[in-house]
């Protein structure tokens, strides 16, 4: 996870978005060196923050706000989608293998809770989302799913930073290489 994160950071600091990732995109050599491939999607940012396509990231690794038909988006598209990739290592599955958009978000909020505009202001503004589409889910402690012989406290809690409905709540990838997760006792899980 933390290679990945360096990449990831890398990217960032030189001003391009993946839009991308997934572990199919995720090359490891004999050494155990992960190297980001496949930037077909990748896209050079700036500010302001430009109009981008909708249709990026495979629908299991796709943010909330993308999959609700936002086009304004940066760094935390890829965040999400690091999220998600980490939840798979940890399960040995994919954490959200929605078969359509509906479906994503439906996987999305049995865990996360169904947002509503109190708990996620913003949502109102994205093209797609449309008022009661959704039932009610109440949320999951990460804990519950992740926490034990899966993942420590500090990986839960830092799981629950890239899975954040709120764009600008997501951690960054410089900021996840710093927590406590990466510390020198999870090591050998991180």
């Amino acid at each position: 996870m933390k290679q990945l994160l360096i990449g990831v950071n890398f990217l960032h600091e030189n001003r391009v978005l993946h839009r991308d990732l997934k572990p199919q995109n995720l090359l490891i050599n004999k050494k155990l060196e992960l190297k980001l491939a496949d930037f077909g999607l990748a896209r050079a940012f700036g500010i302001p923050v430009r109009s981008y396509s909708h249709e990026v990231v495979t629908l299991w690794y796709r943010s909330p706000d993308v999959l609700f038909g936002s086009r304004h988006y940066s760094t935390s598209i890829d965040l999400w989608s690091c999220g998600c990739i980490m939840a798979e290592m940890v399960l040995g599955r994919p954490l959200f293998p929605g078969s359509s958009i509906k479906d994503q978000l439906t996987k999305i909020f049995q865990i996360f809770g169904t947002p509503d505009e109190q708990s996620w202001p913003e949502l109102t503004k994205y093209p797609d989302y449309k008022k009661g589409e959704y039932p009610t889910y109440p949320k999951v402690n990460v804990k519950d799913i992740f926490f034990g012989d899966k993942l420590n406290l500090q990986g839960c809690e830092l799981l629950t930073l890239f899975l954040k409905y709120k764009p600008e709540e997501r951690i960054s990838a410089k900021d996840a290489l710093l927590h406590p997760y990466f510390t020198e006792e999870n090591n050998e899980t991180a």
